[in-house]
């Protein structure tokens, strides 16, 4: 379990960066972007990605561009959100993402329903309806538009995301580290791209976002790692894995949220992150 606490805590502590490099003006959009390189390099070096009998021609290269596309646009909304609504709600969103794919393993996949895992999806779409604001605009930042929009749009980002992860996981003519490692390469060329066009605005090039986006790589590429290692250390207890990550990051996240950042939560908000907790519970014991 010593490796789900350490993927718990670089989890939560992606979040923590994000939110305080807002606090020192620190450009998130640039951060993102220079946390790429230490995802590619650490992944190379964890992965150990073998091409020598790849066939790019046989590779599944559309959803490659899509995710490509996906993990850095998501990344900026993930900022947006712990922005607007926090790091409790944002949290919350990200993890109970993995309802998305759930049904999709229903419906796409051709798994069977099952009653509990259907149940825990219905008390964690419950928790989502609750644990994000439905009012316009927040009393802790002045905002006048829907800040609901970011979490929900983190909640289906994410599931999203990991439903091609699921496509490209079953695909055997390409091997899943390989695939891993060029879809991070590409998202790489991606954030650069929009890193460009930043400078080439507005934007100015930020030396102390470099910094920042290299700790923030460690931590997301520290994130990774250890929940892989969790899974291997405890192959027959996926679920123990499963639970531990998810509780984890939601009440760990809840936690440094509320205590350190003193963010606002009402009562419904308070419940939605109970049932979330609850949700995950049902579906890893069901």
């Amino acid at each position: 379990m010593v490796y789900v606490l350490l993927s718990v805590v670089c989890s939560v502590t992606v979040s923590v960066i994000l939110k305080l490099a807002r606090r020192y003006h620190v450009d998130t959009r640039q951060i993102i972007a220079w946390n790429y390189p230490v995802t590619v390099l650490g992944s190379w070096a964890v992965l150990r990605p073998d091409f020598s009998d790849v066939v790019i021609t046989e590779a599944p290269v559309g959803i490659y561009l899509l995710l490509a596309v996906l993990l850095p646009g998501i990344f900026v909304l993930l900022s947006a959100s712990i922005r607007h609504t926090g790091i409790v709600r944002t949290e919350v969103a990200q993890r109970l993402s993995l309802f998305i794919s759930l049904l999709a393993a229903f419906w796409l996949f051709r798994e069977a329903p099952h009653t509990g895992k259907l149940i825990g999806v219905a008390v964690g779409f419950a928790g989502i309806l609750c644990s994000i604001g439905w009012h316009r605009g927040s009393n802790q930042y002045g905002l006048n538009h829907r800040v609901w929009l970011y979490p929900l749009s983190v909640f289906f980002g994410y599931g999203l995301v990991d439903i091609l992860l699921k496509i490209i996981a079953q695909h055997t003519g390409t091997p899943y580290t390989v695939s891993l490692f060029i879809i991070f390469c590409l998202a790489m060329l991606v954030a650069f791209g929009y890193l460009v066009v930043i400078l080439q605005g507005k934007g100015r090039f930020s030396m102390h976002a470099v910094y920042w986006g290299l700790v923030l790589g460690a931590f997301n590429l520290g994130n990774f790692l250890f929940y892989m290692k969790a899974h291997r250390a405890l192959p027959e207890n996926p679920s123990t894995v499963f639970t531990g990550m998810n509780v984890g990051v939601i009440t760990l996240g809840a936690l440094v949220g509320l205590v350190f950042f003193q963010e606002k939560l009402s009562r419904i908000n308070k419940i939605g992150v109970i049932l979330a907790v609850v949700s995950v519970l049902i579906i890893a014991y069901s």
